[in-house]
C-alpha cells in the first residue's frame, strides 16, 4: 500500500518553539557527526566539523552622519544563515533515498528518527546541500540539491568528481526567519556553546567526538577549548535499572565558571532533550561543591534505549508522565521513578562532598534563627534535616521564606490534627489517647513559643531602628521628628483604624497599651473624645476609661478616667523657649488643657462626669539640649538620678510631667525587655 506525504502539511504539523531557532542547526552538526562514525569505528577522531556563520554583509559607513553616531562597540550584523562542513561518508544514493523519505528509519541504530530535516524548513527558508562521496565503483562523485517548503528536493544533479578533490559535504542554512533568529543567541561564543552543551555526551562517550569549529568571520572556536573550560575532571559512568529498563548514568563535574547550578540532562537519540535544574533535590546540592581539586559543579546525562522510544519526534521533550496512579503505579515508569533514581546515586557519588555543605547550610540556618529570627527555633527540631540543608549562600529574605514555608505547613498539620484530639480513636485506650493528647499539647506549646519569640524579636528591631534614628546621619544631620513618631505610632491614624500591633506605645510607657482611646497626629476637633474645635494637633494624645474603678488600700476610687498627651520633638533640637510654640512641656499641657476644657467624653460620646478634674500624664520626647534642660528648671521640674530625663507634677494643671531623652527612652525599653532579649539569645548591646 503506497500513501503519499504532504511536505508543507507535514511541516506545519511539526513543532519548535521559538526558542529552539538553534536546534535545526545543532541537527545538521549531529548528522554530520553520523556521517563521519559511518565510515567506521574510530574515525571520530578523524574527523572535522566546521560551522560558519553568515551574517548579513557590513553596512557602509556614512560619513555624513559619523560625528553623531553612538560611540561603543558596532552592533553584529544579523545572522541570515549556517554553513555545516564535514568530512563524512556525504550522501551516497542510498543515504539520498533516505533523506527524500520522510520518517526514515535508515539511521534509528544510531538515534535518527527521520525528521531532523523538517526542522531545517521549519527555521530557514531554504538548504543548499553540496556533498562529495565515494560511488557504488569506488569512483569519487559530487551531488548537489536543493531542499525547500515548496518544491522538496529539487535541482538534484549527480557528477564525477576529481580525486584531487576532498570528498566534504556541506549544508547550507539559508534564510534565518526572523521569528527564530531574533531569539537565537547572537554572537559565535555563545553558539558554541550552546551547541557544546548540546553534544556534550559525544564529548565524553567512549571515543570522543570529531573536531568541531565556529567560525565567524576572524573568529574561530575550538570546541575541544570549550571541552576544557566546561570540565572539571573526566566523566564517570554507570548504568541502573528502574522497573525493568536500563538507564546509562555519565556523571560530569563541570567548572564553576561555565555552570552556575547542578542539573540532569535528559538525552534521547545520542543528543540532549532538555535539562532539569536539580538544585535542593539533594540535600546539600546547591551550586557549587568542593573536592580536593577544586570548587566544581555537578551534572548527570541520562541516556537510555526507553528515552529514545519515547521521545517527542521533534527531540524537544518527552512523552512520559510525571507521575502514575492507580492499576499503572507500579508497573508504569514515571519521571519521577527515573529522577529519583538518578538523584539517589548522585547522592551516593557526591557523599563526601555533600556532607561539608550540608554542614555549612545548618550552621547557616542556626546562625540565622539566633541572631535574626528567633521565632523558628521553637519549631526547628520538629522540620526534617533534609528540609534545613539549605544553600549557605542563600540570602536571609529566602531563608525566612523557606522557613516561613515550614511554620506555615506545621501549623496547618496542627489544626488538622487538633480537630480531632479531643475524641477517641477507634478501638484506643485511654493510655493511648493521653499519649497523642500530651504530644498534640507539646506541638501546640512549641508553636506558642514560636509567637511569643517572633514577638519579643519585633521589640528588638524595633529598639535597633529607635537606636539608629537618633544618630547623626553622615550628613551630619538628624532624623525628623515624624520618622520617630512612625516608629511609636503610626501618624494621622486613631486605635480605631490600626491594629495594636502596628504600634510601639511600650517604648514609651507598657501602660499606653490600655486604652479607651488614642489618635496620633489628629486635630483637637477631629478627636471624638472632646468638644474641641481647634485644628492643633497633638502628636499623641490617649484617654482610659475604667468601667469598673479599682479599689485601693486606703479605700478610695482611683479616677474613672486619665488622658495622656505626647510630644516628640526633632533629635538634638536646641530651640526650647517659653510660650507653646518652642516648648514641648507647655504644649502637652495646653492640650491637656484644651481637651478636659471642650468637654471630655468617651469615644463613644458618654460624658466623663467632672472631666475638668481627669487627672493627665505629659510627656515630652526631645535630647536635653542647654535649651531644653533651662525650661525643665525654670517649670520646677527634677532631674532623674540617671540625668537623662525630669519629671515633676503641676498643681494647677494638676498632671504628672515627664522629660523623656531618646537615650532614656532607648535604655528603658532595652532594659525592660532585656530578660526576653536574653533568653532568646539576642544581643542587647
Amino acid at each position: 500500500m503506497s500513501m503519499d506525504t504532504y511536505l508543507q502539511g507535514r511541516l506545519r504539523n511539526t513543532p519548535l518553539p521559538k526558542s529552539h531557532g538553534l536546534l535545526p542547526l545543532f541537527e545538521a552538526v549531529v548528522n554530520s557527526i553520523h556521517a563521519i562514525e559511518e565510515l567506521g569505528p574510530g574515525r571520530a577522531a578523524d574527523g572535522e566539523i566546521t560551522v560558519e556563520v553568515i551574517r548579513l554583509p557590513q553596512a557602509k559607513l556614512d560619513l555624513k552622519n559619523a560625528s553623531s553616531a553612538r560611540r561603543g562597540v558596532p552592533p553584529m550584523e544579523h545572522i541570515v544563515g549556517f554553513k555545516v562542513t564535514d568530512n563524512g561518508a556525504g550522501f551516497h544514493d542510498t543515504s539520498f533515498r533516505s533523506f527524500e523519505t520522510l520518517d526514515s528509519a535508515y539511521k534509528a541504530e544510531v538515534g535518527g528518527r527521520g525528521v531532523g530535516r523538517l526542522l531545517w524548513l521549519k527555521a530557514f527558508d531554504r538548504a543548499l546541500v553540496t556533498s562529495g562521496f565515494m560511488g557504488d565503483d569506488g569512483k569519487p562523485m559530487r551531488r548537489s540539491f536543493s531542499f525547500t517548503a515548496t518544491r522538496g528536493v529539487d535541482d538534484e544533479t549527480v557528477s564525477e568528481s576529481a580525486p584531487s578533490v576532498p570528498l566534504t559535504t556541506s549544508v547550507h542554512l539559508d534564510g534565518f526567519k526572523p521569528i527564530y533568529r531574533d531569539r537565537a543567541a547572537k554572537s559565535a561564543r555563545t553558539i558554541a556553546h550552546s551547541l557544546f552543551e548540546h553534544c556534550l555526551w559525544y564529548f565524553v562517550r567512549d571515543g570522543g567526538a570529531p573536531r568541531i569549529w565556529i567560525r565567524d568571520e576572524a573568529e574561530s572556536i575550538d570546541l575541544e577549548a570549550v571541552y576544557d573550560e566546561y570540565m572539571f575532571s573526566s566523566a564517570s559512568k554507570e548504568t541502573i535499572e528502574v522497573k525493568g529498563q536500563s538507564f546509562e548514568l555519565t556523571h560530569v563535574k563541570l567548572k564553576t565558571s561555565s555552570a552556575k547550578q547542578p542539573y540532569i540532562a535528559w538525552c534521547a537519540a545520542r543528543r540532549e532533550v532538555q535539562q532539569e535544574g536539580i538544585s535542593g533535590k539533594v540535600p546539600g546540592l546547591h551550586g557549587k561543591l568542593k573536592d580536593q581539586s577544586g570548587d566544581f559543579v555537578y551534572a548527570c546525562y541520562v541516556t537510555s534505549p526507553f528515552l529514545d522510544l519515547n521521545v517527542r519526534p521533534e527531540r524537544i521533550g518527552f512523552d512520559i508522565a510525571e507521575f502514575a496512579e492507580g492499576l499503572f503505579e507500579d508497573s508504569e515508569i514515571t519521571l519521577t521513578n527515573i529522577r529519583d533514581a538518578v538523584l539517589a546515586r548522585a547522592n551516593r557519588l557526591l557523599e563526601s562532598q555533600l556532607g561539608e555543605s550540608r554542614s555549612a547550610g545548618r550552621e547557616r540556618v542556626e546562625k540565622f534563627v539566633s541572631s535574626k529570627a528567633p521565632r523558628y527555633r521553637p519549631i526547628l527540631p520538629r522540620i526534617s534535616q533534609d528540609r534545613l540543608s539549605v544553600d549557605p549562600g542563600i540570602s536571609d529574605r529566602d531563608l525566612d521564606l523557606l522557613l516561613h514555608k515550614q511554620l506555615a505547613e506545621f501549623e496547618g498539620e496542627l489544626l488538622a490534627e487538633g480537630h480531632g484530639v479531643m475524641q477517641f480513636a477507634l478501638g484506643e485506650t485511654p493510655e493511648q489517647y493521653r499519649t497523642r493528647l500530651e504530644s498534640y499539647i507539646t506541638k501546640a506549646d512549641d508553636l506558642k513559643k514560636s509567637d511569643l519569640a517572633n514577638y519579643v524579636f519585633h521589640r528588638k528591631v524595633v529598639i535597633d531602628i529607635l537606636e539608629k534614628a537618633i544618630q547623626r546621619g553622615g550628613d551630619g544631620s538628624y532624623s525628623r521628628e515624624d520618622v520617630i513618631h512612625s516608629l511609636i505610632m503610626p501618624m494621622r491614624r486613631t486605635s480605631n483604624e490600626i491594629r495594636m500591633e502596628s504600634c510601639n506605645l511600650w517604648l514609651l510607657d507598657e501602660r499606653l497599651a490600655f486604652h479607651d482611646f488614642l489618635a496620633s497626629d489628629k486635630t483637637l476637633s477631629a478627636l471624638p473624645i472632646t468638644g474641641n474645635s481647634e485644628s492643633k494637633e497633638p502628636d499623641i494624645v490617649a484617654l482610659n476609661v475604667f468601667d469598673e474603678p479599682i479599689l485601693v488600700s486606703d479605700g478610695r476610687r482611683l479616677p474613672l478616667a486619665s488622658i495622656v498627651v505626647v510630644e516628640i520633638k526633632r533629635p538634638m533640637r536646641n530651640d526650647a523657649a517659653a510660650g507653646e510654640e518652642k516648648d514641648p512641656v507647655e504644649q502637652a499641657l495646653g492640650y491637656l488643657d484644651r481637651i478636659r476644657s471642650g468637654g471630655a467624653t468617651t469615644s463613644s460620646g458618654r460624658p466623663i462626669p467632672r472631666s475638668e478634674d481627669i487627672p493627665g500624664f505629659c510627656y515630652a520626647i526631645c535630647d536635653l539640649t542647654p535649651s531644653v534642660e533651662k525650661r525643665c528648671k525654670l517649670l520646677g521640674l527634677r532631674s532623674t538620678s540617671d540625668h537623662q530625663g525630669y519629671f515633676g507634677y503641676n498643681d494647677n494643671f494638676r498632671a504628672y510631667i515627664e522629660v523623656v531623652s531618646f537615650d532614656r527612652l532607648l535604655n528603658s525599653a532595652r532594659e525592660r525587655n532585656r530578660a526576653f532579649f536574653d533568653k532568646l539569645g539576642l544581643p542587647t548591646t
